[in-house]
């Protein structure tokens, strides 16, 4: 029988593909691939039979791209200092935002660069992947020029300002961790941490919330991220949630107490798994479906900072007993493997505690700079002896946490 107008239609993403939901009519609003399902519900009782349906949105290399965004959209640096520009181009059939920063579609110049190797002479210089660099007092202008197949050109510019006085706390790098987060239902979280680098103590810093970081995705409709431009201590910026499947890239933007910026980006996906041939559905974690079943947060936990000999990282299971993650380069003579990055996984909500500590029968000292925001410390304020604690309730599906050593 024909079912087409006797059943409700919905759409696992409508930022991909929206259907009438008397008629089955998919029409697409974005790039990528949407689950359309039918239900129906014989002789008007309780019991529903369903039929999934892929609408795939294809994007491709014969995309033209009618905009190019470079962020942040000024920069102020110190002579010799570095700092990062970010392009994002925009898909004219979608209104996607891609990161085209090192696309070979693109070319960054300066209208006031140096000359010769290292370059001299000018304001500012900028590589072919947007990183600038201050050469000399004054204001230069950044130019990037974004191809398409069709020969038509986008293009835009940004001003960098160059001081020859050296900077009182310059934000020297910026970096995200993780650098990359893939989940596997719609609706679940991921969490990115921004850390800064600086020049005077404490030289390793959580950024995340700072009223000067700002977080931007480049395809906000299906995978929004969380920002705290108030500063509020106990706010959860860096936080991606997805609402559709595909990719987006998620650009932090720090700007420092001295006006200085710095960017740095990751990528987040919930990718979508099509049938195989013979007719079977998607493999399980493919990002088709809802939140269903029972959920578990992975917790990753990442040691940052400039020491990297001694310390080590424990928290228990979610019974509490045994260990589950031990890491640490201080765990290498102890049979461990001495990674900077461990990872479990626990019960959504559960409550965990992590523990930062001196390697065994370390001669050494390490100085422990803190946790990131979004794990409660104990004691309040890190002490070198240690050890030192924090507590986090997994409330994300893909939780980050940085234990930082200077």
């Amino acid at each position: 029988m024909d079912l087409t107008n006797l059943v409700a239609w919905k759409s696992s993403s409508a930022q991909i593909g929206t259907i009438g939901a008397a008629t089955g009519l998919a029409t697409s609003t974005g790039q990528g691939t949407a689950t359309m399902t039918a239900l129906y519900t014989p002789g008007g009782g309780g019991n529903v039979v369903t039929g999934n349906a892929y609408f795939t949105v294809a994007g491709g290399t014969n995309e033209t791209y009618t905009a190019v965004t470079i962020i942040p959209n000024s920069l102020t640096v110190s002579e010799g200092q570095t700092s990062q520009f970010v392009a994002l181009g925009t898909l004219g059939s979608t209104g996607l935002k891609v990161d085209v920063t090192n696309s070979p579609q693109i070319a960054w110049s300066s209208n006031i660069p140096g000359v010769g190797s290292p370059e001299v002479g000018g304001i500012a210089s900028v590589s072919s992947s947007g990183l600038v660099q201050g050469l000399g007092a004054g204001t230069a202008t950044i130019t990037v020029e974004l191809s398409n197949p069709d020969g038509t050109v986008v293009t835009t510019s940004a001003p960098v300002t160059v001081s020859t006085t050296t900077l009182p706390e310059p934000l020297l790098s910026l970096t995200i961790i993780p650098a990359s987060l893939s989940v596997g239902d719609l609706q679940d979280t991921g969490q990115f941490l921004a850390i800064g680098t600086f020049s005077t103590v404490p030289y390793v810093r959580d950024l995340t919330n700072s009223p000067g970081t700002t977080w931007i995705s480049s395809f906000p409709s299906a995978f929004p991220v969380s920002t705290n431009s108030g500063g509020t201590p106990s706010a959860s910026a860096g936080i991606v949630t997805a609402y559709g499947t595909g990719s987006t890239t998620i650009i932090a933007e720090a700007t420092s107490t001295d006006g200085t910026i710095q960017t740095a980006t990751a990528t987040f996906s919930c990718p979508l798994q099509l049938p195989n041939p013979n007719g079977n559905p998607p493999t399980p974690g493919s990002c088709d479906v809802g939140e269903v079943g029972p959920l578990t947060a992975t917790l990753t936990v990442y040691g940052e900072g400039l020491n990297t000999t001694n310390w080590v990282l424990t928290a228990p299971s979610a019974t509490n007993t045994p260990n589950v993650i031990h890491c640490g380069p201080g765990w290498t003579a102890n049979g461990g493997t001495g990674g900077s990055v461990c990872t479990a996984i626990y019960p959504l909500g559960t409550t965990v505690t992590i523990t930062a500590a001196q390697a065994p029968s370390s001669t050494n000292t390490s100085t422990f700079g803190g946790w990131t925001y979004n794990c409660t410390p104990t004691p309040a304020t890190p002490t070198a002896a240690g050890p030192n604690s924090c507590t986090i309730v997994l409330g994300e599906t893909n939780a980050t946490v940085g234990a930082i050593f200077n």
